[in-house]
């Protein structure tokens, strides 16, 4: 389904019911299909929205507005619409930034934010020969293949590892090249002072896409209630990995907070 939010298609998959909405939102090159096996597992008991953000999956891909505060103005602008009320945003890598940056502004009915391997709120250290690689490799089978052998390190389906390899190729080039030379360098640090919510992360030991030590360097420091778990073996797309044991700290962080 589509939905208009800043003059921008934006495609959302949704399932479910409940009081509370689980909002969740994918990594750079992804869409919000990875996160459909964990959604199956949840929708039982909560509403579900997965959003493809601008320029990935079938949401549409605009000229501009591919910033952080751009994105986090769109899944702002879907939840309005689809009168969210009650929620938990639930940001993966990329996404787990723009879910940082939309808490900050306090919105009415967030409840807490549960994140995957989230991009630093400080500028990504990404080296120069590796940025002008991925830049150089956009639209590449080849590149998308070995982008997913970097990235995962649990034993995936051909089909998921298919799915992933589509999703990296139908990303939109002006949001990959947006995201590579200026959204992952955004420096949203001061913004966290205003986050009012508690902060869960979850990452994976064998990430080599964002290292498990970036989180408490270049995240946990800026928050003022966070907490960090890790999944042995595991890579960088945990949705698609271990989505049995994310629907698991979700579900666990969710009772949590219901019982306080």
């Amino acid at each position: 389904m589509k939905y208009k939010a800043n003059n921008t298609q934006i495609n959302i998959l949704e399932q479910g019911s409940g009081s509370l909405t689980l909002v969740f939102l994918h990594y750079f090159g992804g869409s919000a299909l990875e996160w459909q096996v964990v959604m199956n597992q949840l929708s039982g008991q909560h509403r579900c929205i997965a959003i493809d953000l601008r320029g990935h999956g079938d949401s549409d891909a605009p000229q501009t507005g591919y910033t952080i505060d751009d994105m986090a103005d769109d899944v702002a602008g879907i939840l309005s619409m689809r009168s969210v009320q009650d929620f938990v945003l639930v940001g993966h890598s990329m996404s787990g930034k723009v879910a940082l940056a939309l808490a900050s502004r306090q919105p009415a009915g967030l409840q807490s934010l549960l994140l995957v391997s989230p991009s630093p709120l400080i500028p990504e250290p990404i080296a120069d020969h590796e940025r002008q690689k991925l830049l150089a490799g956009h639209g590449q089978r080849s590149a998308a293949g070995q982008t997913l052998n970097n990235v995962t390190a649990v034993f995936i389906s051909e089909a998921v590892q298919e799915q992933i390899i589509a999703d990296d190729l139908r990303t939109a080039k002006l949001a990959w090249d947006a995201w590579l030379m200026h959204g992952s360098s955004e420096d949203i640090s001061a913004q966290m002072i205003t986050v009012g919510v508690p902060v869960h992360i979850i990452v994976g030991s064998q990430d080599r896409a964002l290292p498990p030590d970036v989180q408490p360097r270049m995240v946990m420091p800026y928050l003022n209630d966070v907490s960090l778990e890790t999944i042995d073996g595991a890579g960088h797309l945990l949705p698609w990995e271990v989505p049995d044991d994310l629907a698991i700290f979700i579900r666990k962080n969710l009772l949590i907070h219901s019982l306080n």
